[in-house]
């Protein structure tokens, strides 16, 4: 595509890092915005700090190691990676300590207004400091091995994550050594949020920091020292798993070392607490091979997503979103065999998790215990390690089904639990395939063949699919949003069929049908559809690109978009995270619209829809529009046939978020993000379709 004439100075690109940081400020605005109920304001708080998380062990990991690679690397953007660092420090430190304003003067305050208290060293009473101490005797202080810092013990390789306290000490021990530091790691199984006794305190639900029993009584772990101060400490490490493809004979195995040291990689943040003296400080820096740009200190715990340990605890609905049930669609039979009957009658959408998960869990239950299939093939991303599904697929395996699980291996922060069910899968005589070694496989596909009488004569093989915009997820299907389509159409099915076969199999790349596939036709044909609307646009004919996707980085597909732009096609995106196009640009984008919307449930479907000519063209699909989606990855995009679903995709999937803006932000051409203007509607688009599902049940 050749380049494109532009009147702005501006580079055409917006840098990634940028915002995915300004995406955690809306996350971070949720918790902030007094509409929500309290405690799902303390959720959005974790939500933000484990995003913050992974930001750092992906994102800021991949900048570092760019940077020591080559001192003059540039993202995809224009910006030598040095300068994002440092303008990526500036905001990250701006944006934490906003987060822990909103926790200290905002959350915490309003909890307690509601009868949920954090009890802190300072405010216990004699009967509650009784209590801490039992409670640290017998519960936390066995568990503990106390490090004093001397030659022979030195600082220990924290583990990723971990909460860690360094004690500060003066004295001098047994053997005579003068100890003037100590680490005490706290094991992952302690709790960070302990319940206070309800008699003991003034409010409904109390609770107890970790870090305040440390803060009371570590200087039981270093007795005849004195204990000058105690700090909590956490360190974030790289966390990318990297795999020589040229070197691996057992991907299991490898994986399995991987997973071992992302443990221990090398450190890309310290966090420490805000009274923590700078002495202490620079030792920690120094231990850990970071600067201090690298060091946040905080007010308040050094990991707010365990403060989600609360939730489990306080029984108050009203401090919640009001509960929603998600609808079965009409007459759906549960774990029955008629369920064939139904999908082959006629394509049937679900839209999660206003639409319940159960028809995908029944189909598979039913496929795996109804003698008349044979066979079942499916890909499994992300399913958690309590999943109704994965046992339905262990028990079609022990009852005689050929079942086959495409297991991605490489899901990152999942991997352990993808081990974990492939053992177990193997056990019951599955057959398990790790995907294609260098290509994550994150397409959402399962197939299951039926042996059926076809018009009352002999019996054939008929296929039925369910495709997905989601992974197959019972817990997270009631809390993000996605599209599903099951369906028994023989292009779309057999289509599906091809694309197992080149993951399992070695074949040659095969020609489908139906559906678009990355590496292979996904990224050309997403393309090819931009430029087409481009063409009629030119030609003066109405013209009209709609996209819903998390992300969009891909540059050739943001230059397809400037260029329908220019050429007077509409274009309006909806981009829940990072978005590296400018829209909004005079002669570039005029004609761009791009909207990030946050809320009750996380935006996950990505939907693709083109005006074509007054014939719409309808897609879900697995992928983003970045690089690594269209170009290096397993995806598919899966055309919607039936006209009714297809109007009902485009109302529910795009109308309703430029409708109804409620919890919705407009993107501007500098990468700023604003609340929409001028709109009638202060519902959320989420709201609107949860009363839609409600007034149709009622």
């Amino acid at each position: 595509m050749s380049a494109l004439s532009v009147p702005s100075p501006l580079p055409r690109l917006l840098n990634r890092e940028l915002g995915t940081l300004e995406f955690n400020r809306r996350v971070l605005f949720q918790a902030l915005d007094e509409t929500n109920p309290p405690l799902e304001r303390l959720r959005f708080l974790s939500i933000m700090s484990s995003n913050m998380d992974e930001f750092f062990e992906t994102r800021v990991a991949t900048l570092q190691d760019m940077v020591e690679a080559h001192p003059l690397a540039t993202t995809p953007d224009g910006m030598l990676a040095r300068d994002v660092l440092a303008i990526v420090s500036e905001r990250a430190h701006a944006l934490i300590a906003d987060q822990y304003r909103v926790l200290q003067h905002a959350v915490l305050p309003e909890l307690q207004r509601h009868g949920i208290r954090i009890y802190l060293t300072a405010d216990w009473t004699p009967a509650q400091a009784e209590w801490a101490q039992h409670y640290f005797d017998t519960e936390v202080s066995p568990l503990l091995t106390p490090i004093g810092l001397d030659p022979a013990h030195p600082f220990p390789r924290v583990l990723n994550k971990s909460l860690n306290f360094a004690v500060q000490l003066h004295g001098t021990d047994a053997f005579g050594r003068n100890i003037e530091l100590g680490v005490v790691q706290a094991p992952r199984a302690l709790p960070r949020i302990v319940p206070m006794p309800p008699d003991l305190g003034d409010v409904r639900y109390g609770f107890v920091l970790l870090s305040s029993f440390m803060q009371a009584f570590a200087g039981q772990l270093f007795p005849g020292l004195d204990v000058l101060g105690v700090h909590q400490f956490r360190v974030t490490r790289n966390s990318e798993v990297f795999l020589d493809d040229d070197d691996i004979t057992n991907l299991r195995a490898a994986l399995q070392g991987e997973l071992r040291a992302r443990h221990y990689g090398d450190a890309v943040r310290l966090e420490v607490a805000a009274e923590c003296p700078q002495v202490i400080v620079d030792r920690l820096l120094r231990e850990n091979n970071v600067v201090p740009q690298d060091c946040y200190r905080v007010d308040g715990p050094v990991n707010l997503v365990r403060l989600q340990e609360i939730l489990d605890h306080v029984r108050e609905p009203e401090l919640l979103f009001p509960p929603y049930a998600p609808r079965l669609p009409a007459g759906w039979p549960g774990a029955d065999v008629e369920i064939f009957d139904r999908i082959r009658s006629r394509d049937l959408l679900l839209h999660h998790p206003y639409d319940a998960f159960n028809p995908v869990v029944d189909l598979v239950k039913t496929a795996a215990r109804d003698p008349a299939v044979v066979a079942i093939k499916q890909t499994i991303y992300r399913t958690g390690g309590d999943s109704q599904l994965m046992e339905a697929l262990i028990e079609a395996a022990r009852n005689g089904k050929e079942v086959t699980v495409v297991l991605e291996l490489m899901a990152r922060l999942d991997e352990e639990t993808n081990i974990n069910w492939s053992s177990r899968l193997e056990e019951a005589g599955a057959h398990v395939v790790f995907g294609v070694v260098g290509f994550k496989c994150h397409a959402k596909m399962l197939l299951i063949v039926r042996r059926e009488p076809v018009d009352g004569k002999q019996k054939e093989l008929r296929l039925y699919a369910h495709l997905s915009t989601g992974n197959y997820h019972s817990r997270t299907a009631r809390l993000y949003t996605d599209f599903g389509l099951m369906t028994a159409n023989p292009e779309i099915c057999e289509d599906v069929r091809r694309v197992f076969l080149q993951i399992t199999g070695s074949s040659r790349v095969q020609q489908l049908a139906r559906l678009w596939q990355s590496p292979f036709t996904l990224h050309a044909n997403v393309l090819a559809a931009i430029e087409r609307e481009a063409r009629h646009a030119r030609a003066g004919k109405p013209a009209r690109v709609w996209a819903r996707v998390n992300a969009l980085l891909e540059p050739r597909v943001i230059e397809a978009l400037y260029a329908a732009s220019q050429a007077g096609a509409e274009v309006r995106l909806l981009v829940r995270g990072a978005c590296m196009l400018r829209p909004g640009i005079p002669g570039l984008s005029d004609n761009i619209r791009v909207r990030s919307t946050i809320g009750r449930f996380l935006e996950h479907s990505r939907v693709f829809y083109f005006h074509n000519g007054g014939e719409a063209e309808v897609y879900i699909s697995s992928a983003d529009w970045m690089e690594r989606n269209l170009l290096r990855r397993v995806e598919i995009a899966i055309p919607i046939l039936d006209n009714k679903i297809k109007a009902q995709i485009i109302r529910e999937g795009l109308r309703v978020q430029w409708q109804h803006p409620g919890n919705a932000w407009d993107m501007d051409g500098e990468g700023n993000y604003h609340r929409p203007r001028g709109s009638r509607s202060r519902l959320s688009c989420h709201q609107v379709l949860m009363n839609s599902r409600n007034a149709r049940r009622d």
